[in-house]
């Protein structure tokens, strides 16, 4: 199952020229992961990850960049799950313009850890149950 959401290109992220600075693109990887794993787990993601027992930092972050984005355009961003493995999960993301051109494709791993050893422990059941039942759709 695919997950889209809207944003904005606001302002505050783009450089003199009005085209969006390099690094905000991965702020919003993060943030689409964010409300992809919101939508998944039907509360803010934030919050039951951290219910779950566990500190979810990113492993590894991938973008490609394909076309530049502009003030106060709107890009819709895909979300998918690309892989899930036994203590991480790896998100698929890729932006759309208003006219259909692919703006960004992208990666984000995201890996279970203990937050009292630091270590990586297995997917909490709830979290892989739910990333299986989007993944499938």
């Amino acid at each position: 199952m695919q997950f889209r959401t809207r944003r904005a290109i606001l302002f505050g992220d783009c450089d003199p020229g009005g085209v969006v600075y390099t690094p905000r693109i991965a702020h919003f990887v993060v943030e689409a992961g964010l409300a992809f794993l919101s939508h998944a787990l039907g509360a803010p993601a934030e919050r039951r990850l951290f219910s779950f027992g566990i500190l979810p930092p990113a492993r590894a972050l991938s973008i490609e960049f394909l076309h530049p984005m502009t003030w106060d355009e709107a890009i819709d961003i895909d979300v998918t799950v690309e892989r899930l493995g036994e203590h991480s999960f790896t998100l698929a993301i890729a932006a759309v313009n208003a006219e259909g051109r692919t703006t960004f494709r992208g990666t984000i791993a995201q890996v279970a850890i203990s937050p009292q050893t630091r270590r990586p422990v297995s997917l909490p059941d709830e979290l892989r149950a739910a990333l299986e039942r989007v993944r499938i759709g």
